[in-house]
């Protein structure tokens, strides 16, 4: 995955439905937050095992709220200045140095 070209692809999207006035960091984190509790909605009332063992219709919808979230997260990203890979590098290799 390449994330310098999906985010090119999330900002033609967004100019050419003139979105741009709207993606602010702050409505940004807002909608990611949104498209989470879409996620977790999925898993509401699910025992552990049910929650590991989707059936078709609700894994697709899972990854469609998953898919939701990481390009919010990228255009959050954008509008930060904050370059995607390098802040997940950065925090996976902080978790590696407390938790391994």
């Amino acid at each position: 995955m390449n994330l310098v070209e999906l985010t090119e692809r999330l900002h033609r999207i967004r100019d050419r439905n003139d979105w741009r006035p709207f993606h602010s960091p702050k409505n940004l984190a807002m909608a990611a937050s949104v498209e989470m509790a879409e996620l977790v909605e999925i898993f509401q009332w699910l025992s552990e095992d049910q929650s590991r063992q989707l059936p078709a219709d609700k894994l697709a919808h899972a990854g469609q709220e998953v898919g939701d979230i990481v390009l919010y997260l990228l255009l959050l990203c954008s509008e930060l200045g904050l370059d995607m890979e390098q802040v997940v590098r950065s925090k996976l290799a902080d978790s590696e140095r407390r938790f391994s």
